[in-house]
Protein backbone atom coordinates (compact mmCIF):
# COMPACT_ATOMS: atom_id res chain seq x y z
CA UNK A 1 0.00 0.00 0.00
CA UNK A 2 1.25 3.47 -0.86
CA UNK A 3 0.52 4.69 2.67
CA UNK A 4 3.41 2.54 3.94
CA UNK A 5 5.79 3.44 1.11
CA UNK A 6 5.32 7.18 1.56
CA UNK A 7 4.92 7.59 5.32
CA UNK A 8 7.28 8.21 8.20
CA UNK A 9 7.23 8.66 11.96
CA UNK A 10 9.37 11.39 13.45
CA UNK A 11 11.46 10.63 16.53
CA UNK A 12 12.05 13.65 18.78
CA UNK A 13 14.03 13.79 22.00
CA UNK A 14 13.47 16.48 24.62
CA UNK A 15 16.14 18.16 26.70
CA UNK A 16 17.26 21.70 27.64
CA UNK A 17 20.39 23.89 27.49
CA UNK A 18 20.94 23.67 31.24
CA UNK A 19 23.18 20.60 30.93
CA UNK A 20 25.73 21.97 28.47
CA UNK A 21 26.88 21.01 25.00
CA UNK A 22 28.59 17.76 25.92
CA UNK A 23 25.41 16.39 27.47
CA UNK A 24 23.29 17.56 24.52
CA UNK A 25 25.75 15.89 22.14
CA UNK A 26 25.31 12.62 24.00
CA UNK A 27 21.50 13.05 23.98
CA UNK A 28 21.67 13.42 20.21
CA UNK A 29 23.90 10.35 19.80
CA UNK A 30 21.69 8.16 21.96
CA UNK A 31 18.52 9.38 20.25
CA UNK A 32 19.96 8.63 16.82
CA UNK A 33 20.83 5.10 17.95
CA UNK A 34 17.32 4.45 19.26
CA UNK A 35 15.56 5.91 16.23
CA UNK A 36 17.85 3.96 13.86
CA UNK A 37 17.08 0.77 15.79
CA UNK A 38 13.33 1.37 15.45
CA UNK A 39 13.71 2.24 11.78
CA UNK A 40 15.37 -1.04 10.86
CA UNK A 41 12.82 -3.26 12.63
CA UNK A 42 10.57 -5.22 10.28
CA UNK A 43 7.68 -4.99 12.76
CA UNK A 44 7.46 -1.23 12.27
CA UNK A 45 6.22 -0.85 8.67
CA UNK A 46 7.12 2.83 8.10
CA UNK A 47 10.34 4.83 8.30
CA UNK A 48 11.39 6.25 11.67
CA UNK A 49 13.18 9.57 11.13
CA UNK A 50 15.35 11.23 13.78
CA UNK A 51 14.70 14.93 14.35
CA UNK A 52 17.04 17.40 16.12
CA UNK A 53 17.02 17.38 19.92
CA UNK A 54 14.41 19.84 21.17
CA UNK A 55 15.64 22.33 23.76
CA UNK A 56 13.34 25.34 23.44
CA UNK A 57 9.69 26.26 23.09
CA UNK A 58 10.30 27.72 19.63
CA UNK A 59 11.98 24.56 18.37
CA UNK A 60 9.17 22.36 19.75
CA UNK A 61 6.46 24.56 18.24
CA UNK A 62 8.24 24.58 14.89
CA UNK A 63 8.56 20.78 14.84
CA UNK A 64 4.88 20.24 15.70
CA UNK A 65 3.87 22.73 13.02
CA UNK A 66 6.09 20.99 10.45
CA UNK A 67 4.61 17.62 11.41
CA UNK A 68 1.09 18.93 10.86
CA UNK A 69 1.90 20.22 7.37
CA UNK A 70 4.11 17.36 6.19
CA UNK A 71 1.92 14.86 4.31
CA UNK A 72 4.49 12.12 4.85
CA UNK A 73 4.56 12.44 8.64
CA UNK A 74 1.93 10.21 10.24
CA UNK A 75 2.97 10.67 13.86
CA UNK A 76 5.55 11.68 16.47
CA UNK A 77 7.45 9.57 18.97
CA UNK A 78 8.71 11.76 21.82
CA UNK A 79 11.34 10.71 24.34
CA UNK A 80 12.64 12.74 27.27
CA UNK A 81 16.30 11.75 27.58
CA UNK A 82 16.83 14.40 30.25
CA UNK A 83 14.50 16.77 32.04
CA UNK A 84 12.68 18.96 29.50
CA UNK A 85 10.51 21.56 31.30
CA UNK A 86 6.87 21.07 30.34
CA UNK A 87 6.09 24.73 29.71
CA UNK A 88 8.35 24.53 26.67
CA UNK A 89 6.05 21.89 25.21
CA UNK A 90 2.66 23.53 25.74
CA UNK A 91 2.48 25.70 22.61
CA UNK A 92 3.70 22.92 20.34
CA UNK A 93 1.47 20.23 21.79
CA UNK A 94 -1.55 22.53 21.56
CA UNK A 95 -0.90 22.76 17.81
CA UNK A 96 -0.10 19.11 17.18
CA UNK A 97 -2.71 17.38 15.02
CA UNK A 98 -0.78 14.16 14.32
CA UNK A 99 -0.80 11.07 16.59
CA UNK A 100 1.65 11.22 19.48
CA UNK A 101 3.46 8.35 21.18
CA UNK A 102 5.27 9.09 24.43
CA UNK A 103 8.11 6.59 24.71
CA UNK A 104 9.02 6.46 28.38
CA UNK A 105 12.34 4.69 28.04
CA UNK A 106 16.01 5.26 28.82
CA UNK A 107 19.15 4.55 26.85
CA UNK A 108 20.80 2.22 29.36
CA UNK A 109 18.88 -0.88 30.38
CA UNK A 110 20.65 -1.41 33.72
CA UNK A 111 22.05 0.93 36.34
CA UNK A 112 25.88 0.72 36.27
CA UNK A 113 26.16 0.24 40.01
CA UNK A 114 29.94 0.52 40.30
CA UNK A 115 30.35 3.46 37.87
CA UNK A 116 27.26 5.58 38.41
CA UNK A 117 28.11 9.22 39.24
CA UNK A 118 26.51 12.65 38.96
CA UNK A 119 27.42 13.00 35.27
CA UNK A 120 25.52 9.80 34.59
CA UNK A 121 22.58 11.05 36.66
CA UNK A 122 22.46 14.40 34.83
CA UNK A 123 22.39 12.66 31.46
CA UNK A 124 19.94 9.83 32.18
CA UNK A 125 16.90 11.54 33.62
CA UNK A 126 14.13 9.77 31.70
CA UNK A 127 12.52 8.50 34.88
CA UNK A 128 11.50 11.99 35.99
CA UNK A 129 11.89 13.81 32.66
CA UNK A 130 9.16 11.63 31.21
CA UNK A 131 6.86 12.45 34.11
CA UNK A 132 7.28 16.15 33.45
CA UNK A 133 6.39 15.61 29.78
CA UNK A 134 3.51 13.40 30.83
CA UNK A 135 2.09 16.19 32.95
CA UNK A 136 2.02 18.49 29.92
CA UNK A 137 -0.04 15.94 28.02
CA UNK A 138 -2.41 15.39 30.92
CA UNK A 139 -2.81 19.09 31.58
CA UNK A 140 -3.75 19.60 27.93
CA UNK A 141 -6.09 16.57 27.99
CA UNK A 142 -4.03 15.33 25.07
CA UNK A 143 -4.78 11.95 23.53
CA UNK A 144 -1.52 10.03 23.22
CA UNK A 145 -0.09 6.52 23.39
CA UNK A 146 2.21 5.78 26.34
CA UNK A 147 4.78 3.00 26.01
CA UNK A 148 6.98 2.20 29.01
CA UNK A 149 10.09 0.02 29.02
CA UNK A 150 13.53 -0.36 27.50
CA UNK A 151 13.79 0.49 23.81
CA UNK A 152 15.10 -2.97 22.91
CA UNK A 153 12.35 -4.75 24.79
CA UNK A 154 10.15 -6.84 22.51
CA UNK A 155 6.92 -5.88 24.25
CA UNK A 156 7.67 -2.18 23.71
CA UNK A 157 8.51 -2.76 20.05
CA UNK A 158 5.19 -4.55 19.53
CA UNK A 159 3.26 -1.68 21.10
CA UNK A 160 5.01 0.85 18.87
CA UNK A 161 4.39 -1.36 15.83
CA UNK A 162 0.67 -1.57 16.61
CA UNK A 163 0.48 2.20 17.11
CA UNK A 164 2.34 2.86 13.85
CA UNK A 165 -0.18 0.78 11.89
CA UNK A 166 -3.06 2.61 13.53
CA UNK A 167 -1.36 5.91 12.64
CA UNK A 168 -1.06 4.76 9.02
CA UNK A 169 -4.76 3.92 8.97
CA UNK A 170 -5.55 7.35 10.39
CA UNK A 171 -3.44 9.00 7.68
CA UNK A 172 -5.32 6.96 5.09
CA UNK A 173 -8.65 8.34 6.31
CA UNK A 174 -7.50 11.85 5.38
CA UNK A 175 -7.96 10.90 1.74
CA UNK A 176 -10.52 8.11 2.13
CA UNK A 177 -13.22 8.55 -0.50
CA UNK A 178 -16.18 6.15 -0.35
CA UNK A 179 -18.41 5.48 -3.38
CA UNK A 180 -22.00 4.70 -2.37
CA UNK A 181 -24.04 3.13 -5.16
CA UNK A 182 -27.68 3.73 -4.34
CA UNK A 183 -28.86 4.60 -0.87
CA UNK A 184 -29.30 2.79 2.41
CA UNK A 185 -31.27 -0.46 2.53
CA UNK A 186 -34.85 0.67 3.08
CA UNK A 187 -35.96 1.17 6.69
CA UNK A 188 -32.68 -0.15 8.19
CA UNK A 189 -31.41 2.09 10.99
CA UNK A 190 -27.94 1.02 12.08
CA UNK A 191 -26.32 1.15 8.63
CA UNK A 192 -27.33 4.79 8.16
CA UNK A 193 -25.81 7.79 9.92
CA UNK A 194 -24.63 11.36 9.78
CA UNK A 195 -22.08 11.67 6.99
CA UNK A 196 -21.19 15.26 7.86
CA UNK A 197 -20.36 14.31 11.44
CA UNK A 198 -18.36 11.34 10.16
CA UNK A 199 -16.28 13.58 7.93
CA UNK A 200 -15.68 16.08 10.73
CA UNK A 201 -14.76 13.39 13.27
CA UNK A 202 -13.17 10.66 11.15
CA UNK A 203 -12.42 12.24 7.75
CA UNK A 204 -14.73 9.79 5.93
CA UNK A 205 -15.86 11.39 2.66
CA UNK A 206 -18.96 9.64 1.26
CA UNK A 207 -20.00 10.25 -2.35
CA UNK A 208 -23.38 9.02 -3.59
CA UNK A 209 -23.99 7.71 -7.11
CA UNK A 210 -26.90 6.18 -8.93
CA UNK A 211 -26.34 2.58 -9.95
CA UNK A 212 -26.68 3.81 -13.53
CA UNK A 213 -23.28 5.48 -13.20
CA UNK A 214 -21.79 2.05 -12.54
CA UNK A 215 -23.81 0.44 -15.33
CA UNK A 216 -22.44 2.97 -17.81
CA UNK A 217 -18.87 2.04 -16.84
CA UNK A 218 -19.67 -1.68 -17.14
CA UNK A 219 -21.21 -1.25 -20.58
CA UNK A 220 -17.94 0.20 -21.88
CA UNK A 221 -15.84 -2.86 -21.01
CA UNK A 222 -14.39 -4.62 -24.12
CA UNK A 223 -15.19 -8.33 -24.52
CA UNK A 224 -11.48 -9.10 -24.80
CA UNK A 225 -10.86 -7.73 -21.29
CA UNK A 226 -13.64 -9.98 -19.99
CA UNK A 227 -12.07 -13.05 -21.61
CA UNK A 228 -8.68 -12.26 -20.06
CA UNK A 229 -10.22 -11.85 -16.61
CA UNK A 230 -12.11 -15.15 -16.88
CA UNK A 231 -8.82 -16.89 -17.72
CA UNK A 232 -7.45 -15.41 -14.49
CA UNK A 233 -10.44 -16.80 -12.59
CA UNK A 234 -9.68 -20.27 -13.95
CA UNK A 235 -6.04 -20.04 -12.85
CA UNK A 236 -6.68 -18.70 -9.34
CA UNK A 237 -9.74 -20.61 -8.15
CA UNK A 238 -11.03 -24.13 -8.01
CA UNK A 239 -13.69 -24.62 -10.71
CA UNK A 240 -15.36 -28.01 -10.45
CA UNK A 241 -17.76 -27.43 -13.34
CA UNK A 242 -15.67 -26.12 -16.24
CA UNK A 243 -18.73 -24.88 -18.10
CA UNK A 244 -18.97 -22.14 -15.47
CA UNK A 245 -16.04 -20.43 -17.20
CA UNK A 246 -18.12 -20.17 -20.39
CA UNK A 247 -21.36 -19.09 -18.72
CA UNK A 248 -23.08 -15.78 -19.37
CA UNK A 249 -23.38 -15.31 -15.61
CA UNK A 250 -19.61 -15.37 -15.12
CA UNK A 251 -19.14 -13.03 -18.07
CA UNK A 252 -21.57 -10.62 -16.44
CA UNK A 253 -19.71 -10.94 -13.12
CA UNK A 254 -16.39 -10.21 -14.87
CA UNK A 255 -17.90 -7.21 -16.66
CA UNK A 256 -19.16 -5.85 -13.34
CA UNK A 257 -15.75 -6.34 -11.71
CA UNK A 258 -13.94 -4.51 -14.50
CA UNK A 259 -16.49 -1.70 -14.56
CA UNK A 260 -16.48 -1.31 -10.80
CA UNK A 261 -12.70 -1.35 -10.67
CA UNK A 262 -12.48 1.35 -13.35
CA UNK A 263 -15.05 3.48 -11.54
CA UNK A 264 -13.16 3.26 -8.26
CA UNK A 265 -9.78 3.98 -9.85
CA UNK A 266 -11.05 7.00 -11.79
CA UNK A 267 -12.57 8.51 -8.66
CA UNK A 268 -9.67 7.52 -6.35
CA UNK A 269 -12.12 5.63 -4.13
CA UNK A 270 -10.75 3.19 -1.55
CA UNK A 271 -14.09 1.91 -0.27
CA UNK A 272 -17.60 1.43 -1.62
CA UNK A 273 -21.08 0.12 -0.91
CA UNK A 274 -23.76 -1.67 -2.92
CA UNK A 275 -27.42 -2.41 -2.27
CA UNK A 276 -29.37 -5.43 -3.54
CA UNK A 277 -32.52 -3.28 -3.49
CA UNK A 278 -30.99 -0.98 -6.10
CA UNK A 279 -29.60 -2.99 -9.04
CA UNK A 280 -31.39 -1.36 -11.97
CA UNK A 281 -29.38 -2.10 -15.10
CA UNK A 282 -27.08 -4.68 -13.49
CA UNK A 283 -27.78 -8.33 -14.36
CA UNK A 284 -26.72 -9.59 -10.93
CA UNK A 285 -25.72 -8.41 -7.48
CA UNK A 286 -21.98 -7.65 -7.45
CA UNK A 287 -20.55 -10.50 -5.41
CA UNK A 288 -17.43 -11.84 -7.05
CA UNK A 289 -16.31 -8.28 -7.84
CA UNK A 290 -16.72 -7.24 -4.21
CA UNK A 291 -14.80 -10.26 -2.93
CA UNK A 292 -11.88 -9.68 -5.26
CA UNK A 293 -11.69 -5.94 -4.70
CA UNK A 294 -11.74 -6.46 -0.94
CA UNK A 295 -8.85 -8.91 -1.26
CA UNK A 296 -6.86 -6.06 -2.87
CA UNK A 297 -7.46 -3.70 0.06
CA UNK A 298 -10.74 -1.96 -0.73
CA UNK A 299 -13.26 -1.43 2.03
CA UNK A 300 -16.82 -2.65 1.53
CA UNK A 301 -20.21 -2.37 3.19
CA UNK A 302 -23.38 -4.08 1.99
CA UNK A 303 -26.80 -2.42 1.70
CA UNK A 304 -25.38 1.09 1.70
CA UNK A 305 -23.41 0.64 4.94
CA UNK A 306 -20.75 3.32 4.40
CA UNK A 307 -19.52 3.25 8.01
CA UNK A 308 -18.59 -0.42 7.83
CA UNK A 309 -17.10 0.11 4.38
CA UNK A 310 -14.78 2.78 5.81
CA UNK A 311 -13.96 0.66 8.85
CA UNK A 312 -13.06 -2.37 6.70
CA UNK A 313 -10.74 -0.16 4.65
CA UNK A 314 -9.01 1.12 7.79
CA UNK A 315 -8.66 -2.43 9.09
CA UNK A 316 -7.21 -3.47 5.73
CA UNK A 317 -4.60 -0.72 6.04
CA UNK A 318 -3.66 -1.73 9.58
CA UNK A 319 -3.44 -5.41 8.59
CA UNK A 320 -1.34 -4.88 5.47
CA UNK A 321 1.57 -7.33 5.42
CA UNK A 322 0.41 -9.24 8.50
CA UNK A 323 -0.58 -12.91 8.53
CA UNK A 324 -4.33 -13.43 8.28
CA UNK A 325 -7.10 -11.59 6.49
CA UNK A 326 -9.77 -8.93 6.87
CA UNK A 327 -13.32 -8.85 5.55
CA UNK A 328 -16.76 -7.35 5.68
CA UNK A 329 -18.83 -9.67 7.88
CA UNK A 330 -22.28 -10.27 9.33
CA UNK A 331 -23.44 -12.31 12.32
CA UNK A 332 -25.88 -14.53 10.45
CA UNK A 333 -27.18 -17.29 12.70
CA UNK A 334 -26.43 -18.98 16.03
CA UNK A 335 -25.49 -22.50 17.06
CA UNK A 336 -27.02 -22.99 20.52
CA UNK A 337 -25.80 -26.51 21.22
CA UNK A 338 -25.35 -26.79 25.03
CA UNK A 339 -21.70 -26.28 25.91
CA UNK A 340 -20.77 -25.52 22.32
CA UNK A 341 -22.39 -22.18 21.42
CA UNK A 342 -21.07 -20.53 18.27
CA UNK A 343 -21.89 -17.90 15.65
CA UNK A 344 -22.01 -18.50 11.92
CA UNK A 345 -20.74 -15.44 10.10
CA UNK A 346 -21.52 -15.04 6.42
CA UNK A 347 -23.31 -12.84 3.92
CA UNK A 348 -25.15 -13.31 0.68
CA UNK A 349 -21.94 -13.18 -1.34
CA UNK A 350 -19.53 -10.52 -0.13
CA UNK A 351 -16.90 -12.13 2.11
CA UNK A 352 -13.21 -11.50 1.39
CA UNK A 353 -11.10 -14.55 0.43
CA UNK A 354 -8.16 -13.16 2.44
CA UNK A 355 -9.64 -14.95 5.49
CA UNK A 356 -9.91 -18.29 3.66
CA UNK A 357 -8.24 -21.39 4.98
CA UNK A 358 -8.53 -23.15 1.62
CA UNK A 359 -8.44 -22.51 -2.12
CA UNK A 360 -11.65 -20.70 -2.92
CA UNK A 361 -14.14 -22.38 -5.24
CA UNK A 362 -15.76 -20.47 -8.09
CA UNK A 363 -19.49 -21.26 -8.12
CA UNK A 364 -22.78 -19.94 -9.51
CA UNK A 365 -26.04 -20.40 -7.61
CA UNK A 366 -29.44 -18.75 -7.23
CA UNK A 367 -29.53 -15.96 -4.65
CA UNK A 368 -33.31 -15.98 -3.94
CA UNK A 369 -33.16 -12.25 -3.15
CA UNK A 370 -32.82 -9.17 -5.35
CA UNK A 371 -34.72 -10.55 -8.35
CA UNK A 372 -31.66 -10.89 -10.62
CA UNK A 373 -29.75 -13.69 -12.39
CA UNK A 374 -27.80 -16.32 -10.46
CA UNK A 375 -24.59 -14.56 -9.36
CA UNK A 376 -21.04 -15.87 -9.33
CA UNK A 377 -19.21 -16.04 -6.03
CA UNK A 378 -16.19 -17.50 -4.25
CA UNK A 379 -17.03 -20.17 -1.69
CA UNK A 380 -14.71 -21.09 1.19
CA UNK A 381 -14.44 -21.46 4.96
CA UNK A 382 -12.27 -19.28 7.17
CA UNK A 383 -8.99 -20.41 8.67
CA UNK A 384 -9.37 -21.37 12.39
CA UNK A 385 -7.54 -19.18 14.89
CA UNK A 386 -7.87 -15.87 16.70
CA UNK A 387 -10.02 -13.12 15.22
CA UNK A 388 -11.89 -9.94 16.05
CA UNK A 389 -15.20 -8.33 15.12
CA UNK A 390 -15.50 -4.53 15.06
CA UNK A 391 -18.60 -2.39 14.60
CA UNK A 392 -18.74 1.37 14.00
CA UNK A 393 -22.08 2.95 14.91
CA UNK A 394 -23.58 6.43 15.01
CA UNK A 395 -25.26 7.16 18.35
CA UNK A 396 -26.40 10.63 17.35
CA UNK A 397 -24.14 12.60 19.70
CA UNK A 398 -21.02 10.53 18.92
CA UNK A 399 -19.61 7.50 17.16
CA UNK A 400 -18.86 4.28 19.01
CA UNK A 401 -16.38 1.60 17.98
CA UNK A 402 -17.33 -1.75 19.45
CA UNK A 403 -14.83 -4.64 19.60
CA UNK A 404 -15.17 -8.34 20.36
CA UNK A 405 -12.32 -10.88 20.11
CA UNK A 406 -13.39 -14.32 18.87
CA UNK A 407 -11.97 -17.79 18.38
CA UNK A 408 -12.54 -19.07 14.85
CA UNK A 409 -13.25 -22.81 14.85
CA UNK A 410 -13.67 -25.48 12.20
CA UNK A 411 -16.99 -25.21 10.43
CA UNK A 412 -18.89 -28.44 9.62
CA UNK A 413 -19.83 -29.09 5.98
CA UNK A 414 -22.83 -27.12 4.72
CA UNK A 415 -23.49 -28.63 1.29
CA UNK A 416 -26.66 -26.64 0.70
CA UNK A 417 -25.21 -23.23 1.68
CA UNK A 418 -22.84 -22.15 -1.13
CA UNK A 419 -21.42 -18.99 0.44
CA UNK A 420 -18.16 -18.01 2.12
CA UNK A 421 -18.49 -18.46 5.88
CA UNK A 422 -16.73 -18.42 9.23
CA UNK A 423 -17.70 -20.08 12.51
CA UNK A 424 -16.53 -18.49 15.76
CA UNK A 425 -16.91 -18.50 19.52
CA UNK A 426 -16.95 -14.94 20.88
CA UNK A 427 -15.33 -13.84 24.14
CA UNK A 428 -16.24 -14.42 26.89
CA UNK A 429 -19.12 -16.58 25.62
CA UNK A 430 -21.99 -16.21 23.17
CA UNK A 431 -24.59 -15.23 25.76
CA UNK A 432 -22.51 -12.49 27.39
CA UNK A 433 -21.09 -11.28 24.11
CA UNK A 434 -24.48 -10.96 22.43
CA UNK A 435 -25.97 -9.23 25.48
CA UNK A 436 -23.14 -6.71 25.64
CA UNK A 437 -23.10 -6.14 21.87
CA UNK A 438 -26.83 -5.43 21.79
CA UNK A 439 -26.73 -3.22 24.88
CA UNK A 440 -23.99 -1.18 23.22
CA UNK A 441 -26.00 -0.83 20.00
CA UNK A 442 -23.56 -2.85 17.90
CA UNK A 443 -24.52 -3.42 14.27
CA UNK A 444 -25.12 -6.72 12.50
CA UNK A 445 -22.46 -5.68 9.97
CA UNK A 446 -18.85 -5.75 11.14
CA UNK A 447 -15.27 -5.55 10.06
CA UNK A 448 -13.80 -8.98 10.78
CA UNK A 449 -10.08 -9.76 10.92
CA UNK A 450 -7.80 -12.65 11.72
CA UNK A 451 -4.76 -10.38 11.27
CA UNK A 452 -5.62 -7.78 13.94
CA UNK A 453 -6.52 -7.79 17.62
CA UNK A 454 -8.07 -5.24 19.96
CA UNK A 455 -4.85 -3.25 20.41
CA UNK A 456 -4.83 -1.96 16.84
CA UNK A 457 -8.43 -0.84 16.92
CA UNK A 458 -8.18 0.67 20.39
CA UNK A 459 -5.24 2.80 19.24
CA UNK A 460 -7.13 3.70 16.06
CA UNK A 461 -10.28 4.66 17.96
CA UNK A 462 -8.23 6.84 20.32
CA UNK A 463 -6.62 8.62 17.38
CA UNK A 464 -10.05 9.27 15.87
CA UNK A 465 -11.24 10.62 19.22
CA UNK A 466 -14.22 8.28 19.39
CA UNK A 467 -15.56 6.03 22.11
CA UNK A 468 -14.12 2.52 21.96
CA UNK A 469 -15.75 -0.32 23.88
CA UNK A 470 -14.16 -3.76 24.19
CA UNK A 471 -16.15 -6.93 24.91
CA UNK A 472 -13.58 -9.49 26.00
CA UNK A 473 -12.84 -12.43 28.28
CA UNK A 474 -13.28 -10.24 31.39
CA UNK A 475 -16.63 -8.73 30.42
CA UNK A 476 -19.31 -8.79 33.10
CA UNK A 477 -22.74 -7.53 32.02
CA UNK A 478 -23.47 -5.46 35.11
CA UNK A 479 -20.05 -3.78 34.96
CA UNK A 480 -20.45 -3.35 31.22
CA UNK A 481 -23.73 -1.47 31.74
CA UNK A 482 -21.93 0.85 34.15
CA UNK A 483 -19.15 1.44 31.59
CA UNK A 484 -21.70 2.45 28.98
CA UNK A 485 -23.40 4.85 31.43
CA UNK A 486 -20.09 6.43 32.46
CA UNK A 487 -19.10 6.75 28.82
CA UNK A 488 -22.36 8.52 28.07
CA UNK A 489 -21.63 11.05 30.77
CA UNK A 490 -17.99 11.51 29.78
CA UNK A 491 -18.64 12.11 26.09
CA UNK A 492 -21.50 14.47 26.94
CA UNK A 493 -19.11 16.57 29.05
CA UNK A 494 -15.92 16.04 27.04
CA UNK A 495 -16.13 19.22 25.00
CA UNK A 496 -16.57 21.20 28.18
CA UNK A 497 -13.61 19.48 29.80
CA UNK A 498 -11.40 20.35 26.83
Amino acid sequence: MDIYKNSEIWFAAGSQHLYGEETLKKVKEDSEIISAHLDKLADIPVKVIFKPVLTSSDAITELCSQANHDAGCIGLICWMHTFSPAKMWLNGLKLLAKPLLHFHTQFNRDIPWNQIDMDFMNLNQSAHGGREFGFAGSRLRLERKLVVGHWKDNACIKEIAVWSRAAAALADTARLRIARFGDNMRDVAVTDGDKVSAQIQMNYSVHGYGVGDLVKECDNIPDRDIDILIEEYGDLYSVREKEILKSDSLKDAARIELGLRNFLLKGNFKAFTTNFEDLHGLPQLPGLAVQRLMSEGYGFGAEGDWKTSALVRSMKVMAYGLAGGTSFMEDYTYHFEPGNNAVLGAHMLEICPSISGEKARMEIHPLSIGGKEDPARLVFKAEPGRGINASLIDLGNRFRLLLNPVQVIDCPPMPKLPVASVLWKPEPDLKTSAQAWILAGGAHHTGFSTALDSRYLQDFGAMLGIETVNINAETNIEEFKKELRWNELFFHLAEGIR
